[in-house]
C-alpha cells in the first residue's frame, strides 16, 4: 500500500511538472512585443501569409521585439521606398537594414568574397550565360547565387527582372552589398538552419563548384550524416570542441567560434589558397588565414595530422599549377599573341577546352583536394584534367598552331618537364613489361 501511495504522489508531481513546463512555452509566445505598426502588418498576413508569419513568432527577432515594420520600415528619400496601407516601407531587407542590430556581422560579410559575387556581372561567366546563353537562363540561374542588380521601378516596386533575389552578392538600390537571407532564410533567421551544410549548398555544388558534393563524400560529410542530433546546431555560442564534437560542417570549418577564435561572417578569413582561377595563387595574408583554419582542424586532429593533409593539398594544388595549368594558358596566350586564335572568347574550339579544362575539372580537382574528397580530386578532377589535356587541349593546339609552331611550343611548355615524357615519347620497353607483369599477377592477364 505504501509502495502504491508513492507511486501517485510521484505521477501528481510528474504531471505538474510537464504542466508548468508547457506553460512558459505558451506565456512566452503571449508576451512577444509587437509595434503598433507590426500589429497592422499581422492583422493581414496572418491570414493571407500565414506560414512565414509562424516562422517569424519561432523566430529570435520575434522574442526580441523585432517585427515586421522592424526591419521593413523606410524613409520616403529611400529609392525602393513605398506606400503600403498607409505606411512607407520597403520590400527589400538589405544589410545596411539588418546592421542597425548586427553591425560586426555586417561589417565582416561586406569585407568578404561572398559581398563580391555580384562581380559575375562584369565577368566571363555573366558573357557565357547572357551572350552564349541567354539573358533568360542568367534571371533564374546565375544571378539567384551571384547576386543581381536590384533595380526600382515606378513607386519603388521593383524590376521583376532582377527580383526576387536572395543571391549572396546582390547589388541592392540602397548600394549595399549581399542578402543575409541567403544564408538565414526568410523569416525565421535562423542561425542553426544557416549552418547545415545544405546552406551553403544552394550555391557550391554542380560541375565548376561542387563543394557540397565534396564534403558529402568526405569523412567530414559522412559523420555529419551520422551525427547529426548529437550536433546542438540551435545553442547561441556553438563553439567546436566544446558545444559539440562529432562532426564538422561547412560553417565549422569556414566561419564557426573555435576555443581561441570568434566566429565570424567573413568566409575568406581561412583561406589560404584561391582555388578558382586557372591558375591557383597564395591569398593576402595567406599563412595567417592557413593558420586560423588550422586552429580550426586541431580540435579534432593531432598536429602531425593536420600539418600531413596540408601538405598533400599543396601537392596537389601545386601539381595542376605547373604541369596542366601554366603550360595550357601560356599556350594560349602565345597563340593569340601570333594570331592564331582571336582575343575573344568562346569563338574557338581551343577556348572551350582550356575553359573546362581550369574552370571545371581543374576545380574539382582542387576542391576535392583541400576538402578530403578523394573521388573529385581523381576521377572527377585530375583524371579529368589530364585527360582533355593530352586528348584534347594537344591536339587542338597542333591543329591550330600547325606543325612547326606546335613544335616550339611543346618544346617550350611541355617537353621541358619530366612528367610530360610518357606522352612525348611513349612508355620505355621496362615500364610496359613492368605493368604487364603486374598485370598477370593481379588479374591473371
Amino acid at each position: 500500500m505504501k509502495g502504491k501511495y508513492v507511486f501517485w504522489i510521484l505521477l501528481v508531481f510528474l504531471g505538474m511538472g510537464m504542466v508548468f513546463h508547457a506553460v512558459p512555452g505558451e506565456a512566452a509566445r503571449k508576451k512577444i512585443k509587437v509595434s503598433r505598426q507590426g500589429k497592422a502588418c499581422l492583422g493581414c498576413h496572418e491570414a493571407r501569409s500565414p506560414a512565414f508569419v509562424k516562422e517569424w513568432k519561432l523566430s529570435s527577432h520575434a522574442k526580441n521585439g523585432v517585427d515586421c515594420y522592424t526591419c521593413h520600415k523606410a524613409n520616403k528619400s529611400d529609392p525602393d521606398a513605398m506606400k503600403h496601407n498607409g505606411y512607407t516601407i520597403s520590400i527589400l531587407v538589405t544589410p545596411k537594414d539588418c546592421s542597425k542590430c548586427h553591425a560586426q556581422q555586417v561589417k565582416e560579410m561586406t569585407s568578404s568574397h561572398h559581398a563580391k559575387a555580384g562581380d559575375i556581372l562584369n565577368s566571363l561567366d555573366n558573357y557565357l550565360g547572357e551572350v552564349i546563353g541567354g539573358a533568360e537562363a542568367v534571371v533564374v540561374g546565375c544571378v539567384q547565387c551571384h547576386g543581381s542588380k536590384v533595380k526600382v521601378t515606378a513607386n519603388g516596386k521593383l524590376d521583376i527582372n532582377t527580383w526576387p533575389n536572395t543571391g549572396i552578392g546582390r547589388i541592392n538600390p540602397d548600394g549595399s552589398l549581399g542578402s543575409c537571407t541567403a544564408c538565414h532564410a526568410r523569416h525565421s533567421f535562423s542561425a542553426a538552419q544557416a549552418r547545415e551544410p545544405e546552406a551553403c549548398g544552394k550555391c557550391h555544388l554542380g560541375p565548376d563548384h561542387p563543394q557540397l558534393e565534396v564534403y558529402e563524400e568526405s569523412k567530414h560529410g559522412i559523420l555529419y550524416k551520422a551525427n547529426k542530433e548529437r550536433l546542438n546546431m540551435h545553442k547561441k555560442r556553438w563553439v567546436v570542441g566544446k558545444d559539440y564534437s562529432a562532426a564538422p560542417t561547412c560553417a565549422t570549418c569556414h566561419m564557426s567560434a573555435t576555443p581561441s577564435q570568434p566566429a565570424t561572417h567573413d568566409v575568406g578569413t581561412r583561406i589560404s589558397w584561391t582555388l578558382r582561377p586557372p591558375i591557383s595563387r597564395k591569398q593576402e595574408n595567406a599563412a595567417k588565414k592557413r593558420s586560423n583554419m588550422q586552429d580550426v582542424c586541431r580540435n579534432c586532429h593531432a598536429e602531425p595530422y593536420v600539418k600531413g593533409f596540408y601538405r598533400q593539398f599543396d601537392n596537389l594544388v601545386n601539381l595542376y599549377n605547373d604541369k596542366f595549368a601554366k603550360p595550357a594558358t601560356n599556350i594560349r596566350k602565345e597563340l593569340i599573341k601570333k594570331g592564331k586564335l582571336t582575343k575573344a572568347n568562346f569563338d574557338d574550339k581551343l577556348d572551350w577546352i582550356y575553359w573546362e579544362l581550369w574552370h571545371h575539372e581543374g576545380r574539382r580537382a582542387r576542391h576535392g583536394a583541400s576538402m578530403s574528397g578523394p573521388d573529385y580530386a581523381w576521377w572527377h578532377g585530375m583524371y579529368d584534367v589530364a585527360k582533355h589535356f593530352y586528348n584534347e587541349f594537344l591536339p587542338e593546339v597542333k591543329h591550330v598552331a600547325g606543325p612547326k609552331l606546335y613544335k616550339q611550343l611543346s618544346k617550350k611548355y611541355i617537353e621541358k618537364d619530366v612528367r610530360h615524357e610518357w606522352y612525348v615519347k611513349g612508355m620505355s620497353k621496362e615500364q610496359l613489361q613492368k605493368t604487364q607483369k603486374f598485370y598477370n599477377k593481379r588479374y591473371g592477364q
